[in-house]
C-alpha cells in the first residue's frame, strides 16, 4: 500500500475515547513520506460529513461529496487500521491543509 503525504485513505479508528471521531471513515495522511516509508504508525486528519464551518475544518469534495477535514482531531494511528487508500487531495486542498495547520499549531 502506497502511504504518500495528501492521500485520503480508509481507516478503522475504533475503539476511541471521549470526544474522538469514531468508525470506520475517509482519513487524510498528514506525516511526510520520509516517515511513511520507515515507521509502522501514521499521522492522519480524520474527515467527516457533517461539520459547521469551524476555523480547523477544511472543506473538501471527495467521491462526489462534500466533507471536511478535522485539522483539530489529528492522531498517530499503527498503519495496521488502514483499509485502503481512496483519493489524493487536489493542490488547492493541500494548501489549505498546510494553512491551517499552521495556524493552528505553530503560529
Amino acid at each position: 500500500m502506497d502511504l504518500t503525504q495528501y492521500c485520503i485513505v480508509l481507516v478503522n479508528l475504533d475503539p476511541t475515547v471521549g470526544s474522538e471521531i469514531k468508525k470506520t471513515r475517509p482519513c487524510v495522511v498528514i506525516s511526510p513520506d520520509e516517515m511513511n516509508r520507515h515507521l509502522q504508525t501514521i499521522t492522519i486528519a480524520p474527515m467527516t460529513s457533517q461539520s459547521k464551518k469551524y476555523p480547523t475544518r477544511i472543506e473538501v469534495i471527495h467521491n462526489d461529496k462534500t466533507g471536511w477535514i478535522v485539522i483539530d482531531q489529528i492522531r498517530t494511528i499503527d498503519k495496521i487500521r488502514i483499509l485502503k487508500v481512496l483519493d489524493k487531495l487536489t493542490d488547492k486542498e493541500i494548501l489549505a491543509v498546510k494553512n491551517i495547520i499552521k495556524e493552528t499549531f505553530v503560529d
